[in-house]
């Protein structure tokens, strides 16, 4: 039985306190924010002990590993403190606004052999899973092109987007990892365009919140990935993997069918799954590598090179230029 400290009630906070709560092999032990009514309702709903500072939570034996799922500007500094501690840690993503500091706690995890894992929780929706599993087994053929369009259903509050790090490191990071994680490689080139076209606030604190990104790899495999803050008709997220021998495509949520085209006609699959569902296979894979002793995916190097992509393609937006993403540590 794993005993998690959680850091962070917000949204995904309060999410990963339920799914943590749920598992057979996990309980909550503290929760902090600085906010206390916040966690005082994770407590009240999941259970737990409201913590009133973060050193009543590191000075506590009882702890076995942590979800740190507080603001961005955070991540780093819990992550040493759970290094110092030696307690597995599951990560929201970004890891920070700061590659250089993520660069620096990515060789101190490293150094100390400590799993922690990124939250890239759509690698864990089961269609998507499918879909990697048949690119694996090569059903089609060399990959070719993978596109994708993703819209949310709403702007997030303005009070976030100031501390996010920008549209391109909090949102779309998410495909900058699902899309290698298709490709089986890291694009070498991005080509980046911007504009604000939902909110003019945001594109007050110097954002955007609509994107075209065009990543190329080594092997000459391309993708598309179109990114928006707002669509009328609710959350949207559409994938398209091509290659050589057919294609796999999804339909938006939360249809959640998977279609493969193939010189023999067409297949589908259906999935009953919904978004917030992954963040619960994301946090069950997690509990079972701990347990396991096995390497935790995705991984802090995984966030990394994520936010690797992430910082090229801001400075393609800020340029106008295509950049080429240097992976080196």
């Amino acid at each position: 039985m794993l005993r998690f400290a959680l850091f962070g009630a917000g949204r995904a906070g309060s999410i990963h306190a339920r799914n943590i709560a749920n598992h057979p092999n996990a309980e909550l032990g503290y929760v902090y924010d600085i906010d206390t009514a916040a966690a005082e309702r994770v407590v009240a709903s999941f259970g737990g002990h409201l913590a009133i500072s973060q050193e009543e939570v590191w000075s506590s034996d009882a702890i076995d590993a942590v979800v740190i799922a507080s603001s961005t500007d955070t991540h780093v500094d819990l992550l040493r403190r759970a290094i110092e501690a030696g307690l597995p840690t599951y990560c929201e993503k970004p890891i920070d606004k700061d590659v250089e500091r993520v660069k620096r706690v990515v060789a101190e995890a490293e150094e100390a052999s400590l799993p922690v894992f990124v939250g890239f929780r759509r690698r864990f929706m089961p269609d998507l899973q499918m879909m990697h599993k048949k690119i694996r087994n090569g059903d089609l053929g060399r990959i070719e092109t993978v596109n994708i369009v993703a819209r949310d259903h709403e702007p997030p509050p303005l009070e976030y987007a100031k501390v996010s790090g920008g549209f391109l490191l909090d949102k779309m990071i998410h495909y900058f990892d699902l899309v290698p994680w298709f490709a089986g490689e890291q694009p070498s080139e991005v080509f980046a365009a911007g504009s604000c076209l939902v909110d003019p606030a945001i594109g007050d604190l110097g954002d955007i919140d609509t994107a075209l990104v065009t990543l190329r790899f080594p092997s000459g495999t391309l993708s598309v990935i179109e990114n928006g803050r707002r669509s009328v008709y609710g959350v949207e997220e559409r994938i398209e993997i091509f290659g050589a021998d057919g294609m796999l495509q999804t339909t938006p949520p939360y249809d959640n069918q998977v279609f493969h085209y193939t010189e023999n006609g067409v297949e589908r699959s259906r999935h009953v799954d919904y978004a917030q569902e992954s963040f619960a296979h994301a946090m069950d894979a997690f509990i079972h590598a701990v347990e396991a002793s096995e390497p935790v995916s995705p991984s802090l190097r995984d966030g990394l090179r994520a936010q690797l992509i992430a910082e090229a393609a801001n400075e393609s937006l800020r340029t106008n230029k295509a950049v080429k993403i240097d992976y080196d540590p």
